[in-house]
């Protein structure tokens, strides 16, 4: 009986090994399979290969089996860079939804609504890349930025869709509708005094504009003084967040002393029940440290990755900063020219790069070129007849608009020599945008134009209510922002550029600053603020930042942006790393 016993058991346990052995590869498909969200229902039909699982058409089962309308519909709810670049490895049913431009369309029309999207033409329009932009937006944009960073200054606070009420209700003026004191508005003044450069014919009086400096520099010295007394005597903190910060101290383990509680309050915290931290911002906040005496006029960032920042001031020099290097940033180098203590021998008003080199346009007639990749050596000087004021700097051209009324094409592969001036204003030329086929510029007369560089004519010229202080070109669509506040779109197409519409955002001075992407817009204004929206009609505005002084232009580069103010700050927001 032990010996039949024993046979059963080692026949049994042979079965048992048999059927592990059979198993295990089976058993290892089905969990493969299932860990990629069981492919077997999703898989279209289709030729096979030794990188695509496709089954045939037999096969096709599951979400692939729904209609074309229901797959596009559940798609839609994933991120749009998921579907743009890992639904077409799955499958070739899947591939075939991200290169549907009505699923694109759809997928917009779900984010923005009823608005009109985009505003200028539909033709060619990149869809997947604008419905990336406007979802990444949204993700950075939408949250409650400054909340969450205590470090940011009081002057930064955000305001959410009901703040302005809420601040109402509690007798706190919104920043917005705060009056800037009498030294501030004279600033101002002796700017534009400066900014119009004092010309007797088409020559500039040097002795006028050192005088301009000079006060600017002693205002400007004297404005920070006030404000800073100011901040030390009223402590310009909703008092709404009052408690909020000080429960937030209190868990942190840290009581700032503007918000120590009394003994009733400190008890009460006490009996607080503890949280867990809120998650992270989505965007990380820093502001330079920046060495610059005067006002910086212009910021630009460069690389391609927004990694490095160039800023251009009032005290002649143009600086290089590291913006990976700590809270901060650092420091990279200061750009001299062969002067050799400053990069001009007046105001740096305007900043373009392309490639390695970065051109610096001032006040004293002057573009200069350096080379980024030689440490910042000058690589050349082109002389204008009057101060630059705007820069487009091309692949093979090098354009500059100056208070001349002129247009001025460089060849900066071939010497820095001139290739022509072009006439297309009757005033100073206040901004520039260009393509290899196209230049557009905007005069302070009000009239903006556009030259056909191929034809070497000019094909039509806009008159608007107003002179367009900035402008953005992308695709076919021109956005410009006007000395009211007020935003412009333009269509261009075959060289006709058309006006399409007029919109009011909120600002209330001159806008600085605008960069329009295919599903992002991003405004500054020296109304002390920067506005972020989505590019539709109207625009619809995601998020304002609020500032101490005027925003005198702005940067944006792979989701970075950069700001320089009337403070003498630069300010930086980028997507966490």
């Amino acid at each position: 009986m032990s010996e039949v016993s024993a046979a059963q058991s080692e026949q049994k346990a042979g079965k048992h090994e048999d059927n592990e052995a059979l198993s295990t590869p089976s058993m290892q498909a089905l969990s493969g399979e299932a860990s990629r969200l069981d492919l077997h229902g999703l898989l279209p039909a289709g030729p096979s290969s030794s990188t695509d699982v496709s089954p045939s058409p037999s096969e096709a089962s599951g979400l692939l089996s729904l209609p074309w309308e229901i797959i596009a519909n559940i798609t839609s709810h994933l991120p749009a860079q998921c579907v743009l670049n890992v639904l077409p490895k799955v499958c070739h049913a899947l591939a075939n939804v991200a290169n549907d431009s009505t699923a694109w369309q759809l997928r917009a029309r779900k984010i923005i609504g009823s608005r009109s999207f985009p505003v200028g033409p539909k033709e060619d329009f990149d869809w997947p890349a604008a419905c990336i932009d406007i979802e990444q937006l949204i993700s950075d944009w939408t949250i409650d930025v400054h909340r969450v960073d205590r470090q940011l200054p009081y002057h930064e606070e955000e305001k959410g869709p009901d703040m302005p009420q809420q601040q109402a209700e509690q007798g706190v003026e919104p920043a917005a509708e705060r009056q800037r004191d009498g030294s501030e508005n004279e600033l101002e003044a002796v700017g534009a005094a400066a900014q119009e450069i004092a010309y007797d014919g088409d020559e500039m009086q040097p002795m006028l504009a050192r005088a301009l400096e000079a006060q600017l520099r002693e205002l400007e010295v004297r404005r920070r003084s006030d404000a800073a007394e100011e901040e030390r005597n009223h402590r310009m903190v909703p008092v709404a967040r009052q408690g909020l910060d000080a429960v937030v101290d209190a868990q942190d383990g840290f009581v700032d002393p503007r918000n120590e509680p009394n003994g009733r309050d400190a008890a009460l915290l006490q009996q607080q029940p503890s949280r867990s931290r809120s998650p992270p911002p989505a965007l990380e906040y820093m502001s330079l440290s920046t060495s610059h005496i005067a006002q910086i006029n212009s910021v630009l960032l460069l690389g391609g990755e927004g990694r490095v920042c160039a800023t251009a001031s009032r005290d002649w020099n143009v600086k290089l900063w590291d913006l990976e290097a700590g809270t901060r940033g650092m420091e990279l180098n200061t750009l001299a020219g062969k002067c050799g203590f400053s990069a001009h021998r007046g105001w740096v008003w305007c900043l373009d790069s392309q490639g390695p080199l970065l051109a610096s346009g001032g006040f004293d007639n002057t573009v200069r070129l350096w080379d980024l990749q030689a440490g910042g050596e000058e690589r050349g000087v082109m002389k204008s007849n009057a101060a630059v004021l705007c820069l487009s700097f091309q692949t093979d051209v090098l354009l500059a608009g100056s208070f001349d009324k002129r247009v001025t094409m460089y060849d900066h592969r071939a010497g820095n020599s001139l290739i022509k001036s072009l006439d297309l204003h009757g005033s100073p030329v206040m901004s520039l945008a260009a393509d290899d086929k196209y230049i557009i510029s905007g005069g302070k007369g009000h009239t903006v134009a556009v030259y056909d560089r191929r034809a070497d004519k000019t094909l039509n010229k806009i008159r608007l209510k107003s002179y367009l202080m900035s402008m953005s070109y992308s695709g076919n669509e021109v956005w410009g922002g006007d000395s009211r506040g007020m935003l412009h779109s333009f269509s261009m197409q075959s060289g006709t550029l058309e006006l399409v519409s007029n919109f009011d955002v909120g600002h209330t001075d001159l806008i600085t600053g605008i960069h329009k992407s295919s599903g992002s817009l991003y405004t500054s204004s020296s109304d002390s603020t920067v506005k972020i929206h989505i590019p539709c009609a109207p625009p619809k505005t995601l998020c304002t930042l609020h500032h101490e002084a005027g925003v005198h232009r702005l940067s944006v580069q792979a989701g970075v942006l950069a700001i320089a103010s009337g403070s003498g700050n630069v300010e930086v927001w980028r997507s966490r790393r």
